[in-house]
């Protein structure tokens, strides 16, 4: 490993191209120069100008890339000039120019955290290592550097480069990202643009224009009639290129102050158009924020690149900016909430061969999952583990899981997160279990009733925030807790599995019975693990703290022909569901049934990306992404009559009209990278909720655009239970062949959305934000008459 003066490499790519902004002189020499100007655009644009953190990343150096206890490999690593692209020199010389963007980073996290690193350092490396996480499913990239103060310097460094990246306005992200583009077109480095390279360029940037197109393009932009484009012409070129038509349509019919938006025309299009209660100081703190000349500002007045930079900013987006933040009543009993939930939460990929990870627990709390559940088996040296039993998915210690756990339970949301525990083990490590859940989550474990006495109902989330609950078997009832001395019920050291189907379907157990330690069932308070007979049974003899585990099958068929008493069922009681043992892939089900019955847990495989899993995420979108979401107040009613399949007249049906209009989309990102392959983009629209409401339409398709393309049809939709309903915008690579490819989503609550004119934020296949790419629509909501 390098010491602390390391040399530093001088054999990284060099040079990108010089699009934005002021132009310089085109004629420079040496590549160094032209190196130094793009850097200095991308300065401005992040806001970074002689950033330090900036300048290492930049200057780059060599790090120790760690995958094993025998693979350990110097890398040199260094920060591209468009700021955004990390390369690192591999020693195999067909893998020379190996890169990843910034913005696949989700996390950098400080010391042996990641599984690798621990296993494969020493303990006194600790201060020197650090782990990059990535998006998605790519394997983390752990790594060591020379000494503490460098180790804190790439974290630091790379920490402030997502942050400003990840803040950068939708016209800063599409400046950088068609600089990127610019430069990759410009085969020959030489600042200018041929004919090939434009069309080279619009291939990069998802656009196909047929070549008499093409030519005129180039000959209105290409004013000094050298051939090529520079300088301004290319400027100009980017602006015809960006140029928003449908915006322009907007802004110049309440543009009426000398061509532009005074603050009482701003409020005209906000009370007319968006349907919001807006007053003349509204306006002029939009203006003060998103109008970039100072000249407009000064005088008050909007710019259409201000209007622009407006209806992108979060709080003009078309989910509601109020819904974004913590906005229900938190004060009402646990159940009462639908819960993120996630089924066999330490697998990475599939239940049969699949690896098992911490990892998988910090991505599944990252996004707002608040019940995981651990598969707990007996280990090697009296240590339980978790894995996928009876199958070949590799092995974890519980004592790391509930670390893990205990680390990032809080990060994303504060309110309570339950422990799903499926025990499997022997009497001696089930006290090893309860050894650790004490030692780690310490006085953030519930070990018994809040309050005083034996309680009548669940707490609220609110009075739980930072909590930990144990959900699993226990000897016997609270009850028995508060009994006399020498009447608690201690006898019975046997329990019988609690669920009527086994979570493992096709498993073979020859083991009916689990012998239970006294100290793990003490922990299990308001999670009792009981089995399910009838709702009749369950009214009769169960405790509200007794809750009951379905097979999706089971559920789905309660929820189809006795909807509403699993409905009055779930008013008292959880209800927890999973999917079937027979999805060996971890495949997911369409958990809005579910919900539509109450059942509070609805669990999905968290590791697999399906449009079911987009739709629990739009679910759990809003409210803070807390993790939580109050039941309508139909649902939390003893004597509702609601069911969701007749649906009979009652409080519930509230039917609105929603209108679509799917106008454009912007910067969509080529599914096929193949230079030559544009997208042919289409967009569904799709509203999920009660069986009535369930409906879905689709526009045409666009042919060759995947960067402007527009449609401007109207769709509508009937919604009669607005409360349940979700409304999904997906854009597709149309295929007349074959089925179509997945481009984007974006899902959120009926109740959510905001009405006018309204960008729609793209989400990729992982849930996260594909950066520039959005949809613009028309949003209206209205009573059904």
């Amino acid at each position: 490993m390098a010491t602390n003066g390391i040399e530093k490499k001088n054999n990284a790519p060099q040079g990108t191209m010089n699009c934005l902004g002021s132009q310089p002189k085109l004629n420079r020499s040496k590549e160094y120069a032209r190196d130094q100007e793009v850097v200095q655009i991308n300065k401005d644009i992040l806001g970074m100008e002689d950033d330090p953190d900036l300048q290492f990343l930049l200057q780059g150096g060599d790090l120790l890339k760690v995958r094993s206890s025998s693979w350990k490999k110097n890398r040199y690593y260094r920060l591209l000039e468009d700021c955004e692209t990390m390369w690192y020199e591999s020693e195999k010389t067909f893998k020379t120019n190996q890169k990843f963007l910034l913005d696949d980073i989700s996390a950098v996290r400080a010391g042996r955290q990641s599984e690798g690193l621990k296993k494969y350092t020493e303990e006194h490396l600790e201060s020197r290592c650090f782990s990059i996480k990535f998006k998605g499913r790519r394997k983390n990239l752990d790594l060591i550097a020379s000494s503490e103060e460098e180790a804190k310097q790439w974290i630091n460094s790379l920490q402030k480069m997502i942050s400003n990246i990840g803040s950068l306005n939708s016209q800063q992200k599409t400046e950088h990202w068609i600089l990127s583009c610019l430069s990759k077109a410009d085969k020959n480095r030489d600042d200018k643009l041929s004919k090939s390279e434009l069309k080279n360029f619009l291939h990069l940037i998802n656009i196909e224009m047929d070549d008499d197109y093409t030519e005129m393009l180039f000959k209105k932009c290409d004013t000094s009639k050298s051939g090529y484009l520079a300088g301004e012409e290319i400027e100009h070129f980017y602006n015809l290129l960006t140029q928003r038509e449908e915006i322009d349509v907007i802004y110049g019919a309440y543009a009426k102050t000398a061509g532009f938006m005074s603050p009482q025309n701003l409020v005209d299009f906000l009370i007319k158009e968006q349907r919001e209660k807006a007053t003349l100081a509204d306006a002029h703190n939009i203006i003060q924020k998103n109008e970039p000349d100072e000249n407009a500002k000064e005088k008050k007045l909007l710019s259409k690149d201000g209007f622009l930079m407006y209806t992108h900013h979060p709080d003009a987006l078309v989910l509601n900016p109020d819904h974004r933040e913590v906005y229900q009543d938190m004060s009402q009993p646990l159940n009462h909430y639908f819960i993120s939930s996630s089924h066999n939460t330490y697998l990475m990929e599939d239940q049969l061969r699949g690896p098992s990870s911490t990892e998988a627990y910090v991505r599944a709390l990252l996004k707002g999952c608040r019940c995981v559940e651990l598969d707990c088996l007996d280990g090697a040296d009296d240590e339980p583990e978790i894995y996928h039993g009876y199958t070949l998915t590799s092995k974890i210690l519980f004592k790391d899981v509930i670390k893990a756990i205990k680390e990032y339970a809080f990060k994303t949301s504060d309110y309570p997160v339950i422990l799903s525990l499926e025990n499997n083990c022997s009497v001696k490590q089930q006290e090893v279990m309860a050894q650790h859940l004490t030692s780690i989550l310490g006085s953030a474990l519930v070990t018994s009733p809040l309050g005083d006495g034996m309680p009548i109902n669940f707490p609220s989330p609110e009075e739980l925030k930072g909590k930990f609950l144990i959900k699993g078997k226990r000897l016997n009832k609270l009850e028995a807790s508060f009994a006399p001395d020498g009447e608690e019920d201690n006898d019975r050291d046997m329990t019988e599995e609690e669920d009527d189907e086994d979570e493992h379907e096709g498993e073979k157990r020859k083991k009916k019975k689990l012998k239970l330690a006294k100290e793990l069932s003490d922990m299990v308070v308001y999670c009792r693990s009981v089995p399910f007979s009838s709702f009749e049974e369950a009214k009769e003899n169960l405790s509200f703290y007794e809750m009951s585990s379905f097979s999706e099958g089971k559920a789905m068929k309660l929820a189809e022909e006795s909807a509403n008493s699993y409905i009055r069922h779930n008013v008292d009681k959880l209800s927890r569901v999973y999917p079937a043992g027979s999805r060996a892939g971890s495949s997911n089900y369409n958990p809005v049934p579910l919900w539509n019955a109450g059942c509070q847990i609805v669990a999905l495989n968290f590791q697999t990306t399906c449009t079911d899993m987009d739709v629990h995420q739009g679910r759990f979108l809003v409210n803070g992404k807390s993790g939580y979401i109050l039941k309508p107040a139909f649902m939390r009613d003893r004597d509702t009559e609601f069911d969701p399949i007749t649906l009979t007249r009652g409080d519930w049906l509230k039917p609105k009209t929603l209108h679509v209009m799917v106008i454009s989309a912007q910067q969509l990102p080529k599914v096929n990278q193949k230079k030559s392959s544009i997208v042919d983009p289409l967009v569904k629209v799709a509203v999920y909720g009660v069986p009535t409401d369930n409906a879905e339409k689709e526009t045409s398709h666009v042919k060759n655009n995947g960067f402007n393309p527009e449609w401007n049809e109207t769709f509508q939709f009937d919604v009669y239970v607005p409360e349940l309903a979700l409304v999904r915008f997906t854009v597709e690579d149309y295929d007349f062949a074959s089925d179509n490819e997945f481009i984007g989503q974006y899902t959120l609550p009926f109740n959510s959305l905001k009405m006018g004119y309204r960008h729609v934020p793209l989400l990729n296949r992982n849930g996260d934000v594909l950066l520039s790419a959005g949809l613009f629509v028309h949003i209206m909501v209205l009573d059904a008459e």
